[in-house]
C-alpha cells in the first residue's frame, strides 16, 4: 500500500471499553482535562454483527486529547472483566497523554486518584513519566518528552 491508496488506513481514534461510562467520563474530562466532542449511543442488528457481540448496544463518549481522539465505550451485555493488568502483559494497552510539566500535573492529582509509582520518574531516554489508573484499572501514561 502508498501513501496515496485509498485504502491505507488512518487512525481515527483510541478506543477504551470502560465498565460504567459516566465514572470514567468524569475521570477523563475533569482528572486528565480532555474535551468532550460527543455522546451517543448505538445499537442494533448491524453493531451487533459489526462487533460479534450478540445483541450488543453501546453506550459512547468521545474526547479529545490535543487531536487524538478518545473513545470510551461502556458495552451491554459486559464482557470478561479485565481489570488489573501490567503494562507488560502481553495485548496490555494503555493510552499516553503528554503535558509541559509532569511534576506539576501529578502534584494537582487528588489522592483518590492511583499512580502505579509514588511520583514521576524520569528515564534514561530523558523522558518524565507517571503512570494512573482510570476507574477500570486502564494505565494512562502522563509524560514530559
Amino acid at each position: 500500500m502508498s501513501d496515496d491508496d485509498d485504502t491505507t488506513p488512518s487512525a481515527h481514534h483510541y478506543g477504551i471499553t470502560v465498565s460504567d461510562l459516566d465514572e470514567s467520563l468524569a475521570f477523563y474530562r475533569d482528572v486528565l482535562g480532555l474535551d468532550v466532542i460527543s455522546e451517543f449511543s448505538v445499537g442494533g442488528e448491524a453493531f451487533a454483527e459489526g462487533v460479534g457481540v450478540d445483541g450488543a448496544s453501546a453506550e459512547f463518549a468521545h474526547l479529545d486529547a490535543g487531536g487524538t481522539r478518545v473513545e470510551l465505550v461502556s458495552y451491554d451485555p459486559e464482557g470478561a472483566d479485565r481489570r488489573g493488568g501490567m503494562v507488560n502483559d502481553t495485548g496490555a494497552i494503555h493510552l499516553g497523554l503528554s503535558v509541559p510539566d509532569v511534576e506539576a500535573f501529578h502534584e494537582s492529582l487528588s489522592d483518590d486518584v492511583e499512580t502505579v509509582a509514588d511520583g514521576p520518574r524520569t528515564t534514561a531516554s530523558g523522558t518524565t513519566i507517571l503512570f494512573v489508573r482510570d476507574p477500570d484499572g486502564t494505565p494512562v501514561e502522563i509524560l514530559e518528552a
